[in-house]
């Protein structure tokens, strides 16, 4: 009885919540209806319950899922920022291999500018050093005793090995700052090149002229203490020179090229201190020579160690190089006499002459006038008895007179 009353009551509730309903529908004049039945009305109401329940617990999952959210959309700028601070840090890495690479660059260029600027500096040195002194290049190679001096300067050098042209040659293969430098050195390794020739020829010449006095260049050079006529050129030490003890290929030149020119120069200087002058100032013959005779006086073989220069009574008698007067004045058969230190071993006798012009400790120069021709002393007639003399030993004055017409033109 009481599920039957629990039944009824229900069905009654339920009929009272959700009574049969018709929709009416008119269209064109005619009216349609549509019932809908307590059942359909209680699964339509519990669809729309679901409906509302599901939204109201998404809202709800929504809010309470918040903070969530925003972390996941707060974590975004963050990992830009992460990648910009990544990114930035790359940049500054690049810029600072940049700088360095750029710095590198910088101290290439200024020390090629500096090896440059270094490298001009000492071939202006050995430029004005080349043309700055008194050259054998201005020799004279005229006459029949050409030949001569080529064949004795020859003979006495030493052979000459050429140089290797690949010895100094830089590569080429670069382009820009790098090939103008290389071009560059080229260029000064040629003039250096040019240069050695120069001074060789120059050292070669000048000895061939002191080889024709018939004396030896070596002892001409020769200085106490010393090793060979190579030294060190004026205000430049061996230390000094780029790569004279180092493995710098240019400082090697340069030193083996100026010990060449020195050599040239110190030639030179000897050939200007030797008695190559001509000892009268006018057109003379040559009355008797050097070595064994028969003597005017006695008839006997003798030895003559000087040359007789005959011209006329008071032709003018000059020094043959620069000296010093060490006697001036009679002695024995040379009757009026004057002798002259040239330094280096050189000296030199002017004999039978007229009159003296200079005096002893007098500083004389090449081609000062000393004295005039005679015939004073053991002479048997004016002419002029010249002797030269290195280092205690008499050699032939013509030898020196054929010699200087190669140096002292006219």
């Amino acid at each position: 009885m009481a599920v039957k009353h629990l039944k009824s009551k229900t069905k009654a509730f339920f009929e009272k919540a959700f009574p049969e309903r018709q929709i009416y529908h008119r269209s064109g004049g005619s009216v349609r209806y549509v019932s809908i039945s307590p059942w359909r009305q209680a699964m339509m109401a519990g669809a729309a319950t679901l409906i509302v329940g599901w939204c109201l617990f998404a809202t709800v999952a929504v809010l309470l899922r918040g903070p969530a959210v925003d972390f996941q959309t707060s974590s975004g700028p963050d990992r830009r920022s992460a990648r910009l601070e990544r990114d930035l840090r790359s940049a500054k890495a690049g810029e600072q291999t940049a700088l360095a690479l750029l710095e590198k660059r910088t101290e290439d260029f200024n020390r090629a500018i500096s090896e440059a600027e270094g490298r001009h500096k000492t071939l202006k040195r050995v430029l004005a050093n080349l043309q700055g002194q008194d050259t054998a290049s201005a020799v004279a190679l005229n006459g029949e005793n050409a030949s001569l001096l080529i064949d004795s300067t020859i003979e006495e050098g030493d052979a000459r090995k050429s140089r290797p042209d690949g010895g100094n040659a830089a590569t080429n293969d670069s382009a820009g700052f790098r090939a103008r430098t290389d071009k560059l050195i080229l260029e000064q390794a040629a003039f250096l090149n040019e240069a050695e020739d120069e001074a060789v020829g120059r050292a070669e010449r000048a000895r061939g002229v002191i080889r024709l006095t018939g004396v030896s260049a070596a002892r001409v050079l020769e200085q106490p203490g010393m090793g060979g006529p190579l030294v060190e050129v004026d205000g430049l030490s061996t230390a000094a020179l780029p790569g004279a003890a180092t493995s710098d290929p240019f400082g090697r030149r340069v030193y083996e090229l100026e010990a060449r020119l020195q050599e040239a120069q110190q030639y030179e200087r000897a050939i200007h201190s030797l008695p190559l002058g001509a000892p009268v100032d006018v057109g003379y013959r040559e009355t008797s020579g050097f070595g064994y005779r028969s003597d005017p006086f006695s008839r006997r073989t003798a030895f003559h160690e000087g040359a007789d220069l005959a011209a006329y009574y008071g032709a003018p008698i000059l020094s043959t190089a620069p000296g010093t007067v060490t006697f001036a004045g009679v002695k024995g058969g040379y009757g009026r006499v004057v002798e002259i230190d040239h330094g280096g071993g050189f000296k030199t006798r002017y004999g039978h002459l007229n009159s003296i012009t200079v005096k002893a400790g007098t500083k004389v120069a090449i081609g000062q006038k000393i004295g005039t021709m005679g015939s004073t002393g053991r002479s048997t007639g004016p002419h002029l008895h010249y002797e030269v003399y290195y280092r205690g030993k008499s050699y032939d004055p013509i030898k020196f007179l054929r010699a200087g017409k190669h140096v002292y033109e006219g």
